[in-house]
């Protein structure tokens, strides 16, 4: 089911309850919004890779669960944040059932309100172009940290996910995903073609760009 299917107005649960690969594509165009006392922030999604638990070697859930991916376990919908090398903080949106570990990272996208906001974050200097354009990028953009794993994206409470302008179809592209030794070919990572905010992609790069 693309975007384009899809009313207006606020996700339901059983858009997250379906395979990632699936919610994936769905996922470009819409709107991540963060209100914070200093000033909210919103990034329209642009790029974002699947990873199917369990049955993915590069999933974070491929050993099982742990303390840090306790929250791919819980309602799809929910938030999965995690911490990598010691520097960055990356976001996922968990789908499939509880219980079912499945989530899709969140890899760029393009800050529609609040680039003052997201310029203090990144720092002044930063092109537009850049201050969501990797998943640490956009996780600061937004103000993202270890606090709202777990959080409800349906709930509104410090963070929030809108549907956006839809996508066309002609427009959604997908290819291997980055960053990851196994499974690196699966094409789970879907982009908008042609949108200057997409990540730059390098084969085999490493980095906070992945579950894995």
């Amino acid at each position: 089911m693309g975007q384009g299917t899809l009313k207006p107005g606020r996700l339901r649960r059983s858009f997250f309850a379906r395979p990632p690969e699936s919610v994936a594509p769905d996922l470009l165009g819409c709107v991540l919004e963060r209100p914070c006392p200093e000033g909210s922030v919103a990034v329209r999604l642009v790029e974002v890779e699947a990873y199917a638990g369990g049955e993915d070697p590069a999933s974070h859930a491929w050993r099982g669960r742990t303390a840090r991916n306790a929250a791919m376990y819980g309602p799809p919908g929910t938030l999965y944040v995690y911490f990598v090398y010691g520097m960055h903080w990356c976001v996922n949106v968990v789908c499939e059932a509880p219980g079912t570990p499945a989530a899709v990272l969140l890899r760029a996208g393009e800050v529609v309100d609040g680039v003052e906001q997201a310029h203090a974050r990144r720092g002044p200097a930063v092109r537009p172009r850049d201050l969501a354009r990797g998943p640490a990028r956009l996780a600061q953009a937004l103000g993202i940290d270890r606090s709202l794993d777990g959080r409800d994206l349906l709930s509104g409470q410090g963070i929030r996910l809108r549907l956006g302008e839809p996508v066309p179809a002609d427009r959604v592209a997908a290819g291997p995903r980055v960053g990851v030794r196994n499974a690196a070919d699966r094409p789970w990572r879907y982009w908008i073609a042609g949108d200057p905010n997409v990540s730059g992609y390098r084969r085999g790069a490493t980095g906070p760009v992945a579950q894995t």
